[in-house]
C-alpha cells in the first residue's frame, strides 16, 4: 500500500489514469465546452422568446412569468456553475485568486438559482398550480440545497478561515466529488425539466408533437447533455501543471 490516506492514494491513481487515458488537449476542448455552453444559451433564449413568446416576472401572461424560470436555471446556474468549476483551467493568476473567482462565481450562480425557483413558484401559485409535485421539483430542490451546503463547506475549509492542509487534503477529492455530482444532478434536473414542459405543451395540444418547437428543444437537450458530459472531461483532464495543483493547497 502506499503508506498515504486512502483519499492521497485514490487522488493519485486518478490522476496516473488520468494522464494515461485522457491525452485530448486542454484548450481546443475548453473552447469547445465555452461553444457549446453559449450554443445552450442561445437556444435557451431563443426558445423563451421566439417560441414561448418571453420572459417576465411580472405579466398578466403567467406563461412569461414561468420563463424565466427556465432561463435563469440554465443560464444563471448550470452555466455560470459550470464556468466556476473550470476556472482552475480557464483562468490564469495565482491559486488564491482562481479561488476567489470560483466561489464568487458559484456565489452568483446559487443566488439566480435562488430567483429561478422562486419564478417557478410565483408561476404556480398565480395559475394554482401545485407545488414540488413532480420528480423534476424534487431533483431541482435537492440540488439546490446541495450545491448550497457545498458552497458554505468550501468556503469554510479553502478559504475563510481554511482547515488545516492535512484536512483540506482529505477533503478535497470529496469536494471535487461532491461537485461534479451536483453539476451531474443539475443537468439532469434541467433535462427532465425540458421533457416535463414539453409534455405539458403536447398533451394540452400548445403544439404537436413533430413541431419546430418540440425539434427545437430535443436539439437542446442534446446540447445540454453533451454540454454537461465535457464540462466533466474537461475538468479531469490533466494540465502540464504538477499534481500538486490538484490539491489546491495553498
Amino acid at each position: 500500500f502506499c503508506g498515504r490516506t486512502f483519499w492521497e492514494c485514490a487522488l493519485q491513481t486518478h490522476s496516473r489514469l488520468a494522464m494515461a487515458a485522457l491525452r485530448a488537449p486542454l484548450q481546443p476542448l475548453l473552447l469547445l465546452v465555452h461553444c457549446l455552453g453559449l450554443a445552450c444559451s442561445v437556444f435557451m433564449l431563443a426558445w423563451t422568446t421566439q417560441f414561448r413568446g418571453g420572459l417576465s416576472l411580472i405579466a398578466d401572461n403567467k406563461d412569461l412569468i414561468f420563463n424565466v424560470h427556465p432561463v435563469l436555471m440554465f443560464i444563471g446556474y448550470i452555466f455560470l456553475a459550470s464556468e466556476a468549476i473550470l476556472v482552475y483551467k480557464t483562468i490564469p493568476g495565482t491559486k488564491s485568486y482562481q479561488k476567489g473567482v470560483h466561489l464568487a462565481l458559484q456565489a452568483l450562480a446559487f443566488v439566480f438559482a435562488i430567483v429561478g425557483i422562486w419564478a417557478a413558484f410565483k408561476y404556480h401559485n398565480e395559475k394554482g398550480i401545485a407545488n414540488l409535485y413532480s420528480l423534476h421539483s424534487w431533483l431541482g430542490l435537492a440540488t439546490v440545497i446541495m450545491f448550497g451546503l457545498q458552497w458554505v463547506l468550501g468556503y469554510y475549509t479553502f478559504w475563510y478561515p481554511g482547515a488545516a492542509a492535512r484536512n483540506r487534503t482529505i477533503l478535497l477529492p470529496w469536494h471535487i466529488f461532491l461537485g461534479l455530482f451536483i453539476h451531474g444532478l443539475a443537468l439532469v434536473t434541467a433535462e427532465t425539466g425540458l421533457l416535463e414542459k414539453l409534455t405539458f405543451l403536447q398533451v394540452s395540444n400548445a403544439i404537436e408533437r413533430y413541431s419546430w418547437e418540440a425539434m427545437f428543444v430535443n436539439c437542446l437537450g442534446l446540447l445540454m447533455a453533451m454540454y454537461g458530459g465535457l464540462v466533466i472531461l474537461a475538468t479531469i483532464v490533466p494540465t502540464t501543471r504538477k499534481e500538486e495543483n490538484l490539491r489546491a493547497l495553498d
